[in-house]
């Protein structure tokens, strides 16, 4: 086995809960022979280790070395039965499949009537629970056992089933084709990002419009109408269309809230919409419809009926603080958001390993840009370096584009004058290189490159005219989303008015949002 997978194994270990750990060990040792057996052995080596170490398992002489891959295989495959068997990891479609390979094997042994029944409930269960590729799958056995189970009712039956398959079957393309465009898009953000001009909406529009199938909502169940919102909510994001992302991401959320059997079956999917439809508020900055979809939200994941497994609860973890920290952006109350960050610190501890290190260092440049609004550029600017550091990962070029930016002026603004000149250097470096500058970065690399032959005394000046040309991109269709990352403009507008930014954004959010 390659290195890979031998990690792979003692992870798999490692994630185990007490529980888990406990029911594999009843599941091994319901034969006597297991007990000493060299796989259980290894396990409870695993089990105790603090790392893998190849030679250290081979030193205690429970497995020879030719035996090990073959011995790891065995284990992984055991723990993942046991896992199966698990009561908490029991849902429907393992129920579905269950009933399935039960139906085949009363099949092959030529019981058709016992087959046949089994398949009947398995398929109402899979038609009511939007699992329609295992329906699908189910109406094929029915078909071929149908076909040599010879009743009065066959050309009725055969009929029936007919219509089932064409119907499953077209519903199953839709939903494939709106999921292929649905990821397709999201790929294009990952790559390309939002579109930057006219040209590329045009190719995003087309592109979108091509692959989009006619579809008569009325006949969609659950899961297309799921495909379809989640294919518009990445074209309006795309689009850099906020609006649309509320109206999408609102309607993504309802269907799970008019089909509350669906949450737990898809928790993933109902969590994703919610983030996404917090995000989108956020963007529109309506505040008070913010912290109630929040609430909402809250409230609905840290029910007891919400089932909660290692991956559900990470996500819980990360949507949840995310959008606990967003609503003091919005209406620049950085100091109470201040507060909250202790306990997300000492939580992302707890979540070490299933938090990726992109996600640790989102939660870094929130933390910075709460600093620095409130003032503390010095704790602003070693969050920021976490980020800036970080050698080993590729992250979004446009976050490490604004923690360079938010860093120089973090530094200008606590006074460490003799960092600046070493930091325009590398910011202008850093910005030269990135590819296909928005406007508003190349205005900000203009003014970087300058600012170190600027007189103190003229500095105001340059802070409006700068003021003055980015102002020109702030409602701009394909720049405004330069601003979310930081808002410069109020904070130019601060240096202007010598006001603190909080105060800035305040007055601008009851200006233009409040109630």
């Amino acid at each position: 086995m390659t290195k890979d997978q031998k990690d792979n194994l003692f992870s798999l270990v490692k994630s185990l809960t007490k529980s888990e750990k406990r029911q594999f060990k009843l599941y091994v040792g319901r034969l006597g022979v297991n007990s000493d057996s060299k796989f259980l052995n290894l396990f409870n080596l695993l089990d105790k280790a603090k790392g893998y170490n190849e030679a250290s398992i081979l030193k205690t002489g429970i497995v020879k070395k030719t035996q090990l891959a073959n011995v790891k295989a065995h284990l992984y495959k055991q723990i993942l039965i046991s896992l199966k068997l698990n009561p908490s990891h029991q849902n429907v479609r393992l129920q579905i499949r269950e009933q399935l390979d039960f139906a085949s094997i009363l099949y092959h042994k030529g019981l058709y009537k016992q087959s046949l029944k089994i398949l009947d409930k398995a398929k109402e269960l899979a038609i009511v629970n939007e699992e329609k590729n295992s329906a699908f799958e189910i109406v094929e056995l029915e078909k071929v056992i149908e076909s040599q189970y010879i009743t009065r009712s066959i050309s009725t039956r055969a009929d029936e089933l007919a219509i089932q398959a064409k119907e499953l079957s077209a519903l199953n393309v839709i939903a494939s084709k709106l999921s292929n465009l649905s990821l397709q898009l999201y790929s294009i953000i990952l790559k390309t990002g939002y579109v930057r001009n006219e040209k590329d909406a045009d190719e995003i529009t087309t592109y979108f419009n091509k692959r989009l199938p006619a579809t008569k909502n009325k006949k969609l169940g659950f899961r297309e109408k799921l495909w379809l919102y989640k294919a518009h909510l990445w074209y309006s994001f795309l689009m850099q269309d906020f609006l649309n992302c509320y109206k999408y991401a609102s309607k993504w959320v309802d269907l799970f809230y008019q089909n509350p059997s669906m949450i737990n079956l898809n928790p993933v999917f109902f969590l994703k919409g919610n983030n996404y439809l917090l995000e989108s508020i956020f963007f529109i900055r309506n505040k008070p419809k913010f912290v109630q979809k929040l609430e909402n939200f809250k409230a609905t994941v840290t029910s007891p009926k919400f089932a909660k497994d290692e991956n559900v609860s990470s996500l819980i973890f990360l949507y949840t603080n995310f959008h606990n920290i967003n609503q003091y952006f919005i209406d620049g109350s950085f100091e109470d958001g201040l507060t909250i960050i202790p306990t997300i610190e000492n939580e992302l501890i707890l979540f070490k390993d299933r938090i990726d290190p992109h996600h640790k260092l989102v939660f870094y440049y929130k933390f910075a840009s709460l600093h620095f609004g409130a003032g503390n550029n010095k704790a602003c600017i070693q969050y920021l370096d976490k980020i800036i550091s970080n050698k080993t990962l590729s992250m979004r070029e446009d976050l490490l584009c604004f923690s360079r930016v938010l860093n120089l002026v973090a530094h200008y603004e606590a006074g460490l004058d003799y960092h600046l000149e070493t930091l325009l250097r590398s910011t202008y470096k850093f910005l030269i290189k990135m590819n296909e500058l928005h406007e508003v970065q190349k205005e900000m690399i203009k003014f970087i490159r300058g600012l170190q032959d600027i007189y103190p005394h003229d500095l105001k000046n340059a802070f409006k005219e700068l003021h003055k040309t980015l102002i020109a991109y702030e409602d701009h269709p394909f720049e405004r989303r330069a601003f979310l990352y930081l808002d410069i403009i109020s904070w130019l507008e601060s240096k202007i008015e010598n006001k603190p930014v909080s105060e800035i954004i305040k007055t601008k959010y009851l200006t233009k949002y409040a109630p």
